[in-house]
This record gives structure tokens, sequence and C-alpha cells, in this order.
């Protein structure tokens, strides 16, 4: 979501800050602004993107400005406007403020300081975090302010702050909301996201809640809100700048599209024992006993999440035998949930920020539940508070709509399965078939990323306004899928039901002029979907086939059939999935729309 970026050192101060916010734009964002410090605040900010903030700024003129902050804000509390966009000031325009999160009590800490004699310009929960710190920064350090000020602050922040009377340095706070320090030599650099760090530094410290740092730039301190001294141990990054460029593709997200082969054998290297048909998933830290007392497991999860949590649920209750609940992380904070003893609550997020899924966590946990989570980002909140879990290994996706995670968390739930099922009833013979065929998964995606009527398809049905995604078992998490990156990226109607469900509702929807996607491989109900498809057909529906390869008979009842190569069919949604990512893709493309930045969506929800 809103992205945070601050930089102290010897370089361009504008220049860095402005390379940040480009780096931060893929989470997200409706306008964005900076702040420069000298001595003086220079602030520049609109709505739109970084370009357009770009344009108003000189960076060579600014030369002289060693310290700033950046921001791209997702708009929350007020409509997206110049004013609305942060940073924020205090009324004496010395103190600038970037903020992510939400300040619940701002009406009341705003109606106070208004009786104090405060003018407010916007209508966000942030600016009153800028007049909050002025109220105490006449008699006092900036540091000591800003821990005054989060005394009397209930909600999320990720809080970065200057101020023109102290120019060496930079505030930041945490309570919720990612923030990253990159320590750097003669410089550092904050961030909320590693992607604006990395170009500076591989050396990071992740800042916890309730930690506030005062960063020069040749060094930090970190305290507590009581200003006790904490000590930080300094982490490395592991990937490089060019992880994050387009290598060649038109956007990101095709490029992530096509480097499944790569992410999804990431996510399987070093933890496949063939010889023994077993996985290995170290991370969980979970011993044979405690694997052998899990009951039931629960995941919680949101969006593209939940649909890998999906999948997930048939692969352990068919194979593993033990039953799974999938839990929208959003209900499941606001509910009474029944969890006892012998539950194992497994997180799913790619960016292990999620604030909905963090909280859902935090919940489990106070009841004294096991928790592991299964996340992409190398010390991410959701890693660090569940201390143990398995990292997918996608490298940073930087599309808006997720791919290359989606198929990655398949990849880890299948050897989580596996793990699970070779304590049941699941032989060594069955345990090495099922891996034999997670490890040609790799080049049978390549397969399908060749297949050029996946293009052609989407030329013909783009100019739809509504399609419908049918699946049973296992390919019915597919549906939903395939529909919401279709609904993410394009902006069609797209709705994903379980095939045999249609004929509840969905089936008076369909004419000539309504595209059916039908996720159909040959398996043990391939019948009832060729019954489904008839009964499509009969109504004048247009059937797009995702079928396996030799399936001839398939294409007299579909317009057309986009073939997958067959594998294990607890594997098989790592297949079925390409096409509707690709179709989705290009279909968004032929429209005009901004693949990698949809409107109103952002890459992390890290607010309500």
């Amino acid at each position: 979501m809103c992205g945070i970026i601050g930089y102290i050192g010897y370089k361009n101060a504008a220049d860095v800050v402005l390379n940040g916010l480009r780096r931060l734009e893929y989470r997200g964002y409706d306008s964005a602004g900076i702040a420069l410090n000298d001595g003086r605040l220079y602030i520049e900010k609109t709505v739109g993107k970084i370009s357009s903030l770009s344009d108003l700024i000189d960076v060579e003129k600014l030369c002289d400005y060693c310290a700033g902050i950046g921001h791209t804000r997702w708009a929350t509390h007020g409509v997206p406007s110049r004013t609305n966009a942060h940073p924020h000031t205090d009324c004496a325009g010395e103190i600038a403020v970037v903020h992510n999160g939400i300040i619940e009590n701002y009406r009341v800490l705003k109606e106070a300081l208004i009786k104090e004699g405060h003018r407010f310009v916007s209508e966000t929960d942030t600016e009153v975090v800028a007049h909050l710190i002025e109220y105490y920064h006449g008699a006092e350090p900036l540091v000591d302010s800003v821990i005054h000020a989060l005394a009397r602050i209930e909600g999320a922040y990720g809080l970065v702050v200057v101020s023109s009377k102290e120019p060496d340095k930079i505030i930041a706070a945490k309570k919720g909301s990612p923030l990253i320090l990159g320590v750097g030599d003669g410089e550092m650099v904050m961030a909320s996201d590693a992607s604006a760090i990395v170009e500076h530094t591989r050396r990071v410290i992740y800042i916890e809640d309730n930690e506030i740092l005062e960063i020069r730039k040749d060094g930090y301190k970190t305290y507590d809100l009581k200003k006790n001294n904490i000590e930080k141990k300094v982490a490395n990054i592991d990937w490089d700048i060019a992880r994050i460029e387009k290598g060649g593709f038109e956007h990101f997200m095709l490029k992530e599209i096509f480097e499944q082969p790569e992410t999804v054998e990431n996510a399987y290297r070093g933890r496949i024992l063939l010889d023994r048909g077993v996985s290995r998933l170290d991370g969980l830290r979970l011993s044979d006993d405690e694997l052998g007392d899990i009951e039931r497991i629960v995941f919680l999860a949101c969006g593209t999440s939940w649909h890998a949590g999906l999948i997930g649920e048939y692969m352990i209750e068919e194979y593993a035998r033990i039953p799974v609940k999938v839990e929208y992380a959003s209900e499941f904070r606001y509910r009474k949930p029944v969890l006892k003893k012998g539950d194992l609550v497994v997180t799913i997020s790619q960016s292990g920020e999620t604030a909905d899924t963090l909280a859902a966590l935090l919940e489990a946990r106070a009841k004294g539940i096991e928790a592991i989570g299964i996340t992409n980002v190398v010390g991410s909140t959701i890693a660090r508070e569940t201390g143990r879990g398995v990292y997918i290994h996608a490298g940073p996706e930087i599309g808006v709509a997720s791919t290359k995670a989606f198929t990655s968390q398949i990849t880890v739930l299948a050897l989580l399965t596996v793990l699970l099922a070779r304590r049941k009833d699941m032989t060594p013979e069955e345990g090495r078939s099922v891996l034999e065929d997670l490890m040609r998964v790799p080049e049978q995606i390549r397969r399908i990323l060749q297949n050029p009527e996946i293009k052609k398809i989407a030329g013909l049905y783009g100019e739809k306004r509504n399609f419908l995604y049918l699946g049973r078992g296992i390919q019915f998490p597919v549906a939903l899928e395939g529909a919401l990156k279709l609904k993410e990226i394009s902006y069609l109607h797209a709705e994903g039901y379980p095939a045999a469900e249609m004929k509840h509702g969905p089936i008076a929807l369909i004419d000539e002029s309504m595209p059916v996607v039908f996720i159909a491989p040959r398996d043990e109900v391939y019948s009832k979907i060729i019954s489904n498809m008839e009964e499509v057909k009969a109504r004048q529906g247009r059937i797009i086939a995702i079928a396996t390869e030799g399936d001839e008979g398939i294409r007299r009842y579909a317009d057309h059939v986009i073939y997958v190569p067959e594998t294990h069919r607890m594997l098989s949604p790592l297949l079925t999935v390409i096409p509707l990512q690709l179709l989705a893709y290009h279909i968004a493309v032929l429209r005009g729309c901004n693949v990698d930045q949809p409107r109103n969506l952002a890459k992390s929800v890290t607010v309500e």
C-alpha cells in the first residue's frame, strides 16, 4: 500500500528520494510528495504519478539538500488531492511527517489541538501527528517530541519525521506498518520496502513494533517508547537490483509470469528427499511428535493467498487425512473462532505484512495456538512474529496482481502435504511419484508459456463485459484465482464457481455473449465437467477449456482449448493456472489497462 522513503547522507537527497519513490510505485498509490531538509524545508507534492511529481522538482538546483523524506499515498482519510498528499506539516512549517497506517483516535486529538490554536488544512488523520509533535517540540529534542506524541496515538503507523530545527537527523517509528533501515557507508536509507534500499546497501535493520529510530548519516540509535536503548542486529538482503527491473519485458506482471519455472524450482530446491519419497521443511521447527499431534490445520489468508490455502485444503485432506479450515483473515480476527489444542494455524502472505493476516495470527497466538508462516519476504513481520515457517523464495514480486507467489505458495503446500501424508498412509513410492512430478513442473510451465493460442483467444474476448470461471474439486480454487486475475487488471466482471453450482443460479447469466472458462483436466471428475460444458453449450455460451494434452475429445464441447501437460492430480493447479494468468494479462493489455498498477489496488494491504 502506501510507500515511505527517507534518506540522509552525502548524496543529493532529492534524487535519492525520487528514485526510491519510483521503486515503491508498484505498491499502489494515488498521490505523492517529498520534503527536503537542510535547515529549511522544501516540500512538493501532487496527485497522480511520480513522473508528475518529478516534473515539479529541479533536482540539480536542490543539490545542497542531503536529507529528505518521500511518500506515495493510497487514500484512506480524505480524497486524493495535493492537500491530502504527504508529507504533512505543522503550523509553522518546521516539521514534516510521512505516515503509513491509520491513527484511530485522530478526531479526538484534532479537536484538542484545534482548541490549543493549531490550524489544520487537510482531511487526513496523518496531519494530527505533525501538530502533535509540534506541541512538544518547542521545549525538547525531536526524538523526545515524537515519543511523547506516540504516547497519545492509538492505531497503526510507520512514521518518518524531519524538523528544520534538527536538519542532521531523521526520526522513524513503527507499530503495525513495516519499516526497514538500510545501513550504508556515510548514508542511511529508511523505507517501507527493501526495493527502495537495495541500490544503496544490502545491510538492513528490521524495525519492530514500538521502536523509535534516531538516524544520522553516520549512525543510528534505537529506543523503546520509554527511550531505553535497544541493540539491533544487521541483516543482509540476498537479492540485487536486477531482480526488480523489467529485464526486457513490457510489464513486471509478464516478467513474473515467465519467471515461474524458476520460482517453483526455488520453492522446492533443497526440500526434496527423493530416495525416501518425502519432503523436508526445516523452517517449521516442528518435531516428529509435534507433527504427529496436529489434529486440524487452519489457514489464514487474504485474496490470492486465500485461494492457495483452498488448494492446500484439498491436498492435505485427501492425502494427509487431516481436517483443514481456510479462513479469510479479515473475518477471522473479528469472530470468536473455536481453536483448540491440536490445531496448527498457518498464515499465508506474500508480503508477510498483510494487516488482517497479521492481526488474525496474533489473535490465534493469544489463544495459545501453534502458528507458522508461509511468506515470501525475509524479515517480514509475519516471519518474525511466528519465528518459524517456510519462505517461498519467489523473489521480489512487483506486479500488484500476484502470479509467481501464488504458484510458489502451492509448491510449498504440496511439500507440506507430502511431509504430513508420509506420516499417514502415503507410501515412499507414492511420495516419490508426487515429488518427481513436482520436479517436472518447471519445464512443463515453460511449454505452456510458449503457447501462442492464449494471446489469440484474449483478442477474441477482450471486449466482453462478463466472464464465468468454472472448476471442480481442486480446480475450483483455480477458477476463483482466474476470475480474480481478470477482475484485478482488466476491470471486467468475472466470477469463479464450482462447476456443479452453475445450475443453482449462475446458469441464468449464460447466453451467446457470455465466455465461460472451464478448468477441465482429465481427472476423476472429468465426466462431470464435460456434462457441465454441455449445459453451457446448449445455452449458446462460448467455452474456453483448459484441458490435458492429448484430450482431443474435448474439442466437441469447447470453442477454444488451451492444453496443459499431464501431471499428478495434486499438482495440476500449478499448470492450469498459468493460461488463466496469461489470458487475464493479454486481455488487460488489449484494453489499455495499467497492468502493473491497477486502479484502487495496492500490493500489500497494511491497513484495514
